[in-house]
C-alpha cells in the first residue's frame, strides 16, 4: 500500500486505535495522512508493558473476534499468525462470598431461562425471573436503560447479581443508566417484537444459534472463538498499524497535540498545533468527546454542546505477578463482582490461565490483574498505588483463598477511559453527526460513537475514514503546506 501523492490531504487528530485505524484505511483510499497524537505514546487505551520481566497488556487485553474489523485490521498489518482464543473462557461470579460458575444462556446476563441462574441467585430471584410471563407487555419506546427494564421484568436481583457485572466490565458504568439500544441492540430489537423478556431472549438465543460456530468464526479464522488476544498482547497492535501507515508513507507526530480548526475557504481547513499550522482538505477527528467538543465550539456549536456532555468513568488496572510455585490452584479465565457485595475490586482476570502466550512466556510466573472503579467512583483512583494493590490482595484472598505475595505489582490509572453510553446516547450521537455533516470535510471517530470495544472504534474510523474518501476525491490548492 502506497500513498498516492496527488490525493487529498487528510490531517487525523488522535492516535488511539480508531485514528490509527482511520491513518491506514485513508491511505489505502489514496489520501495523503498526518495524523497528530498529543500525547507522548500511541495507542490510547491499548498499552503493552513488562512486569517482572514478562510481557502482559496494561490496557484492553482481548478484542471481540465475532466482529471482523479489529482481526482483519491485525491480519492487515501482519500479526494475523500471533492471533489467538482464550485457553479458556470457563469463568465464576463471586457473589455472597463465594464462586459460583457463570451461568450459561444468556444475553448479557439476562437469562432465557430462570434454571440457567439457580445456584447464583437466591430462590425468590429465581422465583422472581420467571414471573415475567406473567407480565404484561412494557412498553419500551425509542430507548430504555437495561437495568431497569429488566429489574421490572425479571426482578432486580438478576440486575444486580449478573446483568451489573457483565456490562460493568465493559462500560465500567451502572446498568441502570446504560442504553439498551446501544449496549445490547439485538435483545433490544428483540424486545420490543416479543411480549416477554424471556421470549425476547430466546429470540436472541435462536438467532445466535442459526450462525454454526464455524461460520461465525469463518471471517477471523478463529472458529467459534467469541474473543481474540494477540500473542504478546492487545497493546502490540497500535505500533503494527503504525509502522504500516508510515510504511505506506503517512506522517505520524507524537507530542503534537491539535489545539484549533480553523476554515479555509468553502472546503479546506487549518490545523493548529503549537508549534506548526497544517494545511489539509479534509479532518478527522479521533479524540475522546471532551478535546473534540473544544474544537468543534467555533464551528458546529449544537454537535460541541452534545459532545461535552458525554460522561466518562475512570478505572485503574492492578497486575500482579507471583511464583507459580506458590500459587494454589486457580480455576477458570477469571470472576466477576457485583457491585452490591460492596468490593473493592469489579473483576479479576488470571491472565496466565486466559491466555496461552502469557503462560508460554513467564512459565515461572502466574499473572492476574483486577479491575477498580467505574462510574460514579472516581475516588478510587485517588488511592496510592500501595492501597490499591493491598486493596486488590484483600479481595482475592476473601474470593479465592489467594495468601501468597506478589513478586511485583503495576498500577496502571485510566483517567476518563470509557464513555458512558446512557438512554439517548444514539440518539445524541445521530444529533452530532447530522451538525458536523454540515461541515465539508470533518468527520469523527472514536468510542463515544458507536461502541467502546476495539473493533467498534475500528468500525467508526472506517466509516470516517471512507466517507472523507469518498467527498474528497481532489485535493484543494495548498493542501498538505505548513506554516
Amino acid at each position: 500500500m502506497n500513498a498516492d501523492t496527488t490525493g487529498p490531504h487528510v490531517v487525523v487528530a488522535g492516535g488511539g486505535i480508531a485514528g490509527l485505524a482511520a491513518a491506514h484505511r485513508l491511505l489505502a483510499g489514496g489520501a495523503r495522512v498526518t495524523l497528530l497524537e498529543g500525547d507522548d505514546r500511541l495507542g490510547g487505551k491499548l498499552l503493552a508493558g513488562e512486569i517482572a520481566g514478562a510481557p502482559v497488556d496494561l490496557g484492553a487485553e482481548s478484542l471481540l473476534a465475532r466482529r471482523p474489523e479489529a482481526v482483519a485490521l491485525a491480519r492487515d498489518v501482519g500479526l494475523g499468525e500471533r492471533l489467538q482464543g482464550p485457553a479458556t473462557t470457563t469463568a465464576s461470579v463471586w457473589s455472597r462470598g463465594r464462586l459460583v460458575p457463570m451461568p450459561k444462556g444468556h444475553v448479557m446476563g439476562v437469562p432465557g431461562d430462570a434454571r440457567a441462574v439457580e445456584g447464583l441467585l437466591s430462590e425468590e430471584g429465581v422465583r422472581r425471573i420467571g414471573q415475567d410471563g406473567d407480565l404484561p407487555p412494557t412498553e419500551i419506546g425509542d430507548d430504555t436503560a437495561i437495568g431497569a427494564y429488566v429489574a421490572a421484568r425479571m426482578g432486580h436481583e438478576v440486575v444486580d447479581r449478573l446483568v451489573e457485572p457483565l456490562l460493568g466490565g465493559v462500560y465500567a458504568g451502572d446498568a441502570y443508566r446504560i442504553s439498551m439500544k446501544a449496549a445490547v441492540p439485538a435483545l433490544f430489537d428483540a424486545a420490543r417484537r416479543h411480549p416477554t423478556l424471556t421470549e425476547a431472549v430466546r429470540a436472541v438465543q435462536r438467532a445466535g444459534a442459526a450462525v454454526p460456530a464455524d461460520a461465525a468464526g469463518a471471517a477471523t479464522g478463529l472458529g467459534g472463538s467469541v474473543f481474540a488476544g494477540l500473542d504478546g498482547g492487545i497493546g502490540t497492535l497500535p505500533a503494527a498499524v503504525a509502522a504500516a501507515v508510515r510504511a505506506a508513507g503517512g506522517e505520524i507526530r507524537t507530542g503534537t497535540p491539535v489545539t484549533a480548526l480553523r476554515r479555509t475557504g468553502a472546503t479546506g481547513w487549518q490545523v493548529v498545533t503549537p508549534g506548526r499550522v497544517l494545511d489539509a482538505d479534509a479532518v478527522l477527528l479521533a479524540t475522546p468527546a471532551g478535546p473534540a467538543a473544544g474544537l468543534l465550539a467555533d464551528h458546529a456549536p449544537a454537535a460541541a454542546a452534545e459532545l461535552a456532555a458525554v460522561e466518562y468513568a475512570s478505572m485503574a488496572l492492578v497486575t500482579l505477578a507471583f511464583r507459580r510455585a506458590d500459587m494454589p490452584a486457580l480455576a477458570g479465565s477469571g470472576f466477576l463482582v457485583p457491585p452490591v457485595d460492596g468490593h473493592t475490586i469489579k473483576a479479576s482476570t488470571f491472565s496466565s490461565r486466559k491466555w496461552r502466550w502469557v503462560s508460554e512466556q513467564a512459565p515461572d510466573l502466574f499473572l492476574l490483574r483486577t479491575s477498580v472503579g467505574r462510574h460514579g467512583e472516581e475516588e478510587q483512583l485517588h488511592r496510592d498505588d500501595t492501597d490499591l494493590v493491598a486493596a486488590s490482595l484483600k479481595d482475592l484472598a476473601a474470593a479465592t483463598g489467594l495468601t501468597v505475595r506478589p513478586v511485583a505489582t503495576t498500577v496502571t490509572r485510566w483517567t476518563g477511559g470509557l464513555p458512558q453510553y446512557p438512554v439517548g446516547h444514539l440518539a445524541r450521537v445521530a444529533r452530532v453527526r447530522e451538525a458536523v455533516a454540515a461541515l465539508p470535510g470533518l468527520r469523527l471517530a472514536g468510542a463515544a460513537y458507536d461502541g467502546v470495544g476495539i473493533p467498534a472504534c475500528i468500525a467508526s474510523a472506517h466509516r470516517a475514514a471512507d466517507e472523507i474518501i469518498a467527498t474528497r476525491r481532489t485535493p484543494h490548492p495548498g493542501a498538505g503546506h505548513s506554516s
